[in-house]
C-alpha cells in the first residue's frame, strides 16, 4: 500500500484473527504510528518552525508502551532539539542542525547558513502483520536556497514485545550530493572543538534522564564513551510525573562513509546520543556520490539492569 501525503489512512492487519501489532495514521503533516493501543511515535515531516532551528522532520513524542515520553522537545538550551532527527552539524561551511555554527577562530556563532530538509514525499508504505515502515524523499536546501542533497531515508517499526515492554524502529538514510561541487559532511570537532562531533540521527532525551545511567559492552562511563567506537549504547532514567523509568539502547549499525562510527553521548548537562559517521574525521562527497546509513533504536518501558541490559543488546543486534 502507498499513500502521498496528505492521504487519510489506517491500517487495521489481521492475520488468523488478530489485529496487527502496529497501525499507521496520517494527517498532511504527520504520521502517527500505534502499538498495543499506545501512541508510540510521531512523525512530522512538515514541521515548519524558525529558519534559525534548522527546520526539518522529526519524531517527537516517542513513547515506551507504558505511554511515557522518551524524547524532548525544544528544550530551553537548544530549541533546534526536536526528539530523534536525521542531521548534520557542518556541511561545507553550511548548518543543518540549527541553532549557531562552530568556527576555528571564533567559537559559536550565528550565521545566515542553517539549512532546511524539505519534505517531497513517501515513496512506499509497508505494512506485514508485525511491522511498520515508511520511505520518504527530501531535498536538503542551504539557507541562500540551493539544493545540496536527495536523501532517501526509511523507518521501520517493528519487534514488539509487550511481556518485556520494548519495541524497535529501524532507521536508513542514503545522502547523493546533487549539488555541482564537492561536499564534506563534518561536525563540530571536524572544525577543532574537541569531544563535539555530534551529527547525524540524534535523540535528545528528557530532562528528567538528566545524570541517568549511561552503559555499553564493557564500560559505564558517559564521559570514557565520548568518541568511542562500541557496537551499542544505551541510556537509562527515571521519569517526571508518572512513576518508573525507561531505557532507549542505540545500535551504531553502520556508514558507507570512510570514518568509522563514533558516539556522542552526553548525561550531562543534558541526556543526548548520536552515532556520529564524521565524529571526528569528514566525509567527503563529489557530486553524484553517496553515503549511507544504517541505525537500530530499541526503547523500553523500565530500567533494566545492567546484566539485562548487556542480554538484549546481544539478543537484538541488527
Amino acid at each position: 500500500m502507498s499513500s502521498e501525503p496528505g492521504e487519510a489512512f489506517s491500517v487495521d492487519l489481521r492475520h488468523n484473527g488478530r489485529v496487527a501489532d502496529f497501525t499507521l495514521r496520517t494527517t498532511e503533516t504527520d504520521l502517527t504510528v500505534t502499538a498495543a493501543g499506545v501512541d508510540i511515535a510521531r512523525y512530522a515531516f512538515d514541521p515548519g518552525g524558525a529558519a534559525s532551528e534548522g527546520p526539518k522532520p522529526y519524531l517527537h513524542p516517542v513513547r515506551a508502551l507504558d505511554g511515557a515520553e522518551l524524547t524532548a522537545f525544544r528544550p530551553w538550551d537548544h530549541r533546534w532539539h526536536k526528539g530523534l532527527q536525521m542531521t548534520w552539524t557542518a556541511v561545507s561551511g553550511q548548518n543543518f542542525w540549527g541553532g549557531p555554527t562552530f568556527q576555528r577562530e571564533t567559537g559559536y556563532v550565528p550565521l545566515d547558513n542553517v539549512g532546511r530538509m524539505r519534505h517531497d514525499g513517501f515513496t512506499a508504505t509497508t505494512e506485514t502483520d508485525t511491522s511498520v515502515s515508511f520511505t520518504e524523499q527530501l531535498t536538503w536546501i542551504t539557507q541562500a536556497g540551493d539544493d545540496w542533497f536527495a536523501e532517501t531515508r526509511t523507518h521501520r517499526f517493528h519487534g514488539l514485545d509487550t511481556d518485556r515492554g520494548l519495541w524497535q524502529l529501524d532507521f536508513s538514510s542514503t545522502l547523493r550530493n546533487i549539488a555541482d561541487r564537492e561536499l564534506e559532511l563534518g561536525s563540530p570537532t571536524t572544525e577543532g572543538r574537541p569531544n563535539a562531533g555530534y551529527t547525524g540521527f540524534a535523540i535528545r532525551m528528557p530532562r528528567a534522564w538528566t545524570g541517568g545511567r549511561v552503559l555499553s559492552v564493557d564500560a559505564e562511563d558517559a564521559d570514557a564513551l565520548m568518541g568511542a567506537e562500541t557496537p551499542w549504547l544505551a541510556l537509562s532514567g527515571e521519569h517526571d510525573e508518572v512513576d518508573g523509568g525507561g531505557t532507549v539502547l542505540v545500535f551504531a549499525g553502520s556508514s558507507t562513509g570512510a570514518p568509522p562510527i563514533k558516539w556522542f553521548v552526553r548525561s550531562e548537562p543534558f541526556p543526548i546520543m548520536s552515532p556520529s559517521a564524521s565524529f571526528d574525521e569528514p566525509i567527503v562527497l563529489a557530486p553524484g556520490e553517496e553515503v549511507s546509513l544504517s541505525h537500530r533504536h530499541v526503547f523500553g518501558d523500565r530500567v533494566w539492569t545492567v546484566d539485562e541490559t548487556r542480554a538484549l543488546a546481544a539478543e537484538l543486534a541488527p
